[in-house]
């Protein structure tokens, strides 16, 4: 090794300077491929991925939820407002629950995954809707959708921060509350799903 070189263990590279990727447990196999957790300080690739088919699945999984908070028109392209807002919801996630936020985040992403959706197949002119099985990429887009638009309504019209908003929502979808909005938007996707199979 030269001279002034600086080596750096994976577990020394904690999220935001804090949070551990050590020991992130992701109990559905089938999405272990679909949610980085490779150790990063700052989550911003800025795009690498964007020319690649499969690209997005090698981006860290707290980046993803960023991109998704940048959503409607007003909000596009600000990812630093995004950046505090996940770092500051990370901090709530670790005083309510005592537990890495990073974990609560992949346990909220498996909860709030949709496993069976309708698709709509024409024959002869006429549209039928068929259930079909979800692809874990769409899965893992899904619930990150589902995730920040829970968030982004709660904090609509509130005094309550998106902060705090997104906080809740992570919470809730990873303790499987019925009040949360991404299970509801999952489990009325499966129940649509079930009656057209």
């Amino acid at each position: 090794m030269g001279e002034g070189q600086l080596t750096i263990r994976t577990e020394e590279i904690k999220l935001f300077g804090k949070w551990s990727y050590e020991g992130i447990e992701i109990r559905d196999p089938s999405l272990k491929r679909y949610i980085s957790l490779k150790p990063v300080w700052l989550p911003h690739t800025g795009g690498r991925h964007e020319h690649r088919r499969f690209g997005k699945a090698e981006v860290p999984i707290v980046e993803r939820l960023m991109n998704k908070l940048m959503r409607p028109g007003r909000n596009a392209g600000k990812k630093h407002l995004a950046y505090n807002i996940v770092k500051q919801a990370f901090e709530l996630i670790y005083l309510k629950t005592g537990e890495n936020p990073l974990q609560v985040l992949v346990r909220a992403i498996e909860n709030a995954a949709p496993r069976e959706e309708t698709t709509r197949i024409m024959y002869g002119g006429i549209a039928y809707h068929v259930a079909v099985d979800v692809s874990p990429q769409r899965r893992v887009d899904l619930a990150l959708r589902f995730i920040t638009d829970g968030a982004r309504n709660a904090a609509f019209n509130n005094p309550k921060p998106i902060e705090e908003c997104l906080a809740d929502e992570i919470i809730a979808a990873a303790n499987y509350d019925p009040k949360s909005y991404a299970i509801q938007r999952k489990e009325e996707i499966e129940r649509i799903a079930l009656s057209s199979r």
